[in-house]
């Protein structure tokens, strides 16, 4: 390696310390954000457990069930605005409308 690309490294690497030098003293000191607190559950989501216990004990489907089961997949995955559901009229059925998922 030749003496000037070898200077040329040491001045790129000096520029990026002095930059992060420069942002960390210029940057306002602001104190770090609390953490998120563990609050107790709500009693929608006790009924939801029990509903869900409940649910794993049948054997047939349950209308409840698969409304218990759609609300415990949405609060797994943090979806709080959830489309709401098409409702069928029992006529056609979705792909038979021209609908394919």
């Amino acid at each position: 390696m030749s003496r000037t690309a070898k200077i040329a490294g040491i001045a790129a690497l000096a520029g990026m310390m002095m930059a992060v030098a420069i942002v960390a003293v210029t940057r306002p000191d602001e104190p770090a954000p609390a953490p998120a607190l563990a609050l107790p559950a709500e009693e929608s989501q006790h009924r939801l457990a029990r509903e869900l216990d409940r649910c794993a004990t049948l054997t047939m489907p349950d209308s409840g069930c698969e409304a218990a089961w759609a609300a415990n997949r949405r609060r797994f995955f943090s979806q709080d605005d959830v489309a709401p559901a098409v409702e069928h009229d029992g006529g056609a059925s979705p792909s038979e409308e021209g609908f394919v998922p």
